[in-house]
């Protein structure tokens, strides 16, 4: 492991704790990739594709804030009913105001340019990804939907336009996925698409999970913008 990420950090204004992976030092203030766990995991499930992803990246690992266990953290309390995932919506919104907040003091802990932050998740990280990009896409370049889904209860605070429709997404779901089923990948896709949002996406013979072919597919697009 990195030795960096041995640490944990704390944000005083959002309160969430985090890991950093700190970019190769360089002229200047250097991107950074924001990367959010699922539910019922932690930050340490990152530790391997932080180590990987292009070294120019400041690569921060951040923690949900409701914990369900030992060791075990989330950004939303979700039940899996026969209808779909019922969530806690005003967590899952406590929650993505603590991202922007957390989001904008990375610039002044960090080496971070503000203008060049992506936000990327699996499953409910991804959830919170795309509920982060698309609600504020002036805080972010671009944002990573892995195995995830875009809540309905978000859209209404989207505000279609110029400023989302430079906002860069990628989009990889499974279609073995039992958990959250490949029509959330399709839907999310339409989404994005019915806002303009430039997209890439993919789908992958693997189930609930992010797969040595996701991250490589993710890494790639996001080293191209760089």
């Amino acid at each position: 492991m990195t030795e960096a990420l041995h640490t944990t950090l704390v944000e005083p204004v959002s309160g969430l704790t985090y890991r950093l992976r700190p970019a190769q030092q360089g002229q200047g203030a250097a991107p950074c990739l924001v990367l959010l766990h699922g539910v019922g995991a932690n930050e340490l499930g990152f530790i391997e594709l932080a180590q990987k992803i292009d070294p120019r990246l400041n690569v921060v690992l951040a923690r949900g804030p409701l914990e369900f266990g030992p060791m075990q953290f989330g950004w939303f309390q979700v039940r899996f009913t026969q209808d779909g995932p019922a969530i806690n919506p005003a967590q899952a919104e406590d929650s993505r105001r603590k991202l922007l907040d957390f989001i904008a003091q990375l610039p002044q802990l960090h080496n971070v340019d503000p203008a060049r932050v992506w936000i990327a998740g699996f499953s409910q990280g991804g959830i919170m990804s795309a509920s982060v990009g698309l609600t504020a896409p002036q805080h972010v370049a671009g944002f990573g939907i892995l195995s995830g889904r875009i809540l309905p209860e978000v859209l209404p605070l989207v505000q279609p336009g110029p400023a989302l429709q430079k906002v860069k997404a990628f989009v990889s779901h499974g279609v073995l996925d039992d958990k959250l089923g490949i029509h959330f990948g399709r839907n999310a896709s339409q989404v994005l698409e019915s806002y303009q949002v430039p997209l890439e996406y993919r789908e992958y013979q693997a189930g609930h999970a992010l797969t040595m072919a996701m991250a490589a597919d993710f890494q790639q697009w996001l080293a191209a913008q760089i």
